[in-house]
């Protein structure tokens, strides 16, 4: 168990290391995420899949093995869970095919979650598995974005666009179902009212300006990965 000392106390520490698959998710669990767990005792370590120096996305599953595996069987004490986007899962990603013909975002998340869970376990066994939490973006990061439609309008410094960011998010039941195509992704979505998005610097910004309680309250599936990595206990 590892351990921090602030003054006279002495506080359980949670580790938790988190794989992202880009720069933004990245800053995203640092700038954005980190605040509310601090105070639990629970330190959040995101880092980029694959090897050192790749900037993340166009990942495959043997590099995700080897990320998971690394980081359960290097660091025994402590979580690993996963941050990346559905949209941006290779057809070949475990559950991916069987994912893509089911009718709801619950469904298709937790079928590749599943598929995954089972593909790493094979490889890196059930006990060390114990400390994995899958988590797969429904349909990618910036589906959290619409949490706060005019926050992307603001942010990109084009404030006139809100309505019509209003619009996309008033399409749907959740910023989450935004869907899930070369087109209609919700990046994709952004790009077409302002071709200058740039993922990492306006993406990190709107993140930013919404807020984490912001998108827990209106991105359930993304709440309820919050919430599970708020309840773990120090790793036996």
């Amino acid at each position: 168990m590892a351990e921090e000392h602030f003054g006279w106390e002495t506080i359980p520490m949670i580790r938790v290391h988190v794989i992202c698959e880009g720069q933004t998710e990245e800053m995203f669990v640092n700038e954005v995420m980190a605040d509310i767990f601090k105070p639990q005792g629970i330190y959040l370590y995101p880092s980029l899949v694959g090897k050192p120096g790749h900037k993340g996305g166009n990942f495959k599953f043997q590099r995700v093995l080897h990320d998971v595996k690394s980081r359960l069987l290097g660091d025994t004490q402590a979580y690993c869970t996963t941050f990346f986007d559905f949209y941006g899962l290779p057809e070949d990603f475990p559950g991916k095919t069987e994912a893509l013909a089911l009718p709801n975002i619950e469904d298709k998340r937790r079928r590749v979650e599943e598929r995954l869970v089972e593909q790493l376990t094979a490889h890196i066994g059930e006990d060390a598995m114990r400390r994995f939490i899958p988590y797969v973006q429904m349909y990618e990061f910036e589906g959290l974005l619409f949490s706060k439609p005019d926050s992307i309008a603001s942010e990109i410094g084009e404030a006139g666009l809100a309505a019509q960011f209003e619009r996309i998010r008033n399409a749907f039941d959740s910023p989450e179902h935004v869907n899930n195509s070369s087109a209609t992704a919700p990046s994709k979505r952004i790009k077409a009212l302002f071709d200058q998005y740039d993922k990492v610097i306006h993406g990190s910004l709107v993140a930013l300006d919404i807020g984490i309680t912001t998108m827990r309250e209106e991105c359930h599936l993304f709440n309820d990965w919050v919430g599970q990595l708020l309840a773990l206990e120090i790793a036996a």
